[in-house]
């Protein structure tokens, strides 16, 4: 049984949770993921990547978006209730080193995953350039704690409410242009977002890395929900990711299978950040 220690809302339908876990807080690192369940026997399990640890209180930070029955119910815990089933951390670690000049980009809750890589980098030596997305400046998440971790951050939002009124592509692009060049991108947040900067970096041949947490189900590896195309090889994201080369995964095929249900789910939503996606798209 694993106590919430604290709540806070952080944009709408966007919590923030500290779990007491001890253990988990002393041995993850940063990339790696927990799975939880509200109810012990009937309940969902899903996976959450870890935001922070604090060793020294032996709490983690959860961040989430309510999609789906489990994360509403999970939205309605106040601290001082406990969580049945909290295991982890699970996923292979980022791996960090001093690779020089690294952009760091978050695309809304894309955020929260993007901050313990961000810290590590930082921690490692590197110089981090970060650039966070939302479609609204209330859509935008930890950019205090962001800023506190980069050397410069550019904001950009769709409708122009806060920072530059542009996808997140348009500033990687530029940054990509000059000399030297970055030596890594991380892009993390939604599937048509990493896409896309996959694309731009590529033709510059700057190495991107992408999480791919958005697909994950199980989280053992046990279901073959996550299975996606990188390169020529079928991967599981939960055991043998969740990061990939951006340039290698199939990105069509991986949303193609999440929009298979987009239906049932979203009932008719219209996505402003995909229809400005599909624009670029066709200018590419």
């Amino acid at each position: 049984m694993n106590k919430i220690i604290d709540k806070k809302q952080l944009s709408k339908d966007v919590f923030q949770m500290k779990i007491e876990a001890p253990l988990i807080a002393s041995e993850r690192q940063a990339g790696q993921f927990i799975i939880l369940q509200i109810d012990e026997d009937l309940g969902e399990r899903i996976p959450l990547t870890i935001a922070d640890a604090d060793e020294a209180a032996g709490t983690i930070t959860i961040i989430y978006q309510v999609v789906g029955k489990t994360t509403h119910e999970l939205s309605q815990l106040e601290p001082g209730k406990y969580l049945p089933v909290f295991a982890g951390p699970l996923g292979k670690p980022t791996h960090i080193e001093n690779f020089g000049r690294v952009v760091c980009v978050g695309g809304g809750i894309g955020t929260a995953p993007l901050h313990p890589i961000t810290q590590a980098l930082k921690n490692a030596g590197n110089h981090i350039t970060t650039i966070l997305g939302a479609r609204t400046s209330e859509l935008l998440i930890l950019t205090e704690e962001m800023a506190k971790l980069s050397d410069s951050m550019i904001i950009c939002t769709d409708n122009g409410s806060a920072g530059r009124k542009a996808l997140v592509t348009e500033p990687l692009k530029e940054i990509c242009s000059q000399d030297p060049k970055p030596d890594l991108v991380i892009a993390i947040g939604p599937p048509v977002m990493m896409k896309f900067c996959s694309l731009t970096t590529k033709p510059f041949g700057v190495k991107t890395l992408v999480s791919l947490n958005t697909i994950m189900v199980d989280g053992t590896g046990m279901c073959g929900g996550c299975r996606v195309n990188v390169g020529n090889e079928v991967k599981f994201v939960c055991v043998d990711g969740p990061e990939f080369d951006g340039h290698l995964v199939d990105f069509d095929n991986m949303m193609m299978r999440l929009n298979s249900y987009k239906e049932f789910e979203l009932h008719n939503h219209n996505c402003h950040l995909e229809n400005q996606m599909s624009s670029l798209e066709k200018k590419l």
